[in-house]
């Protein structure tokens, strides 16, 4: 899925139901075989619950656009309510 595009970029959104139980999944297969698991995307800068729920599934690390840095890291430590 080209989330670029025009033409279907609407279809898609990183916090569907299917998509986290497929990065579920992958996170829990990495953590049980002593992996290292991150993520790099644009979901978590541009949705800070979606850092959150990956940060509560276990991810190591998040990748983030430099202007949402702090605003994200604020949130996660709870310093913000809303983002």
């Amino acid at each position: 899925l080209d989330r670029d595009s025009g033409d279907i970029a609407h279809l898609f959104d990183e916090r569907n139901d299917a998509v986290k139980i497929l990065l579920h999944q992958a996170i829990d297969a990495c953590r049980r075989a002593g992996k290292y698991v991150g993520i790099c995307g644009q979901g978590p800068s541009d949705h800070p619950d979606f850092a959150r729920w990956l940060m509560d599934e276990g991810i190591e690390s998040v990748s983030l656009n430099p202007d949402s840095v702090v605003p994200t890291w604020l949130y996660l430590a709870g310093q913000q309510i809303d983002p």
